[in-house]
């Protein structure tokens, strides 16, 4: 049941925000817009169906340690 109400809510914004982005013509808005509906679809949804996603601080962690150690033996 609570799959359907969030359907029908992130249906019912898509409905009424998506109409009048087109009609004036504001497509980089209709791209944000979309992007970050679908992160907050995504999201919500598997916060319902209790589905694990990674955290996004752990890919900027994984990327950054190496570089910060770099400085650190370089600087250090």
């Amino acid at each position: 049941m609570i799959i359907f109400g969030l359907t029908v809510l992130f249906l019912a914004i898509i409905a009424f925000q998506v109409p009048t982005l087109i009609k004036k013509q504001m497509w980089r808005d209709l791209i944000s817009f979309s992007v970050l509906m679908v992160v907050g679809i995504v999201l919500s949804f598997s916060i319902v169906l209790d589905i694990s996603l990674p955290n996004p601080l752990q890919f900027i962690a994984a990327v950054f340690t190496p570089v910060t150690q770099y400085f650190d033996n370089l600087f250090g």
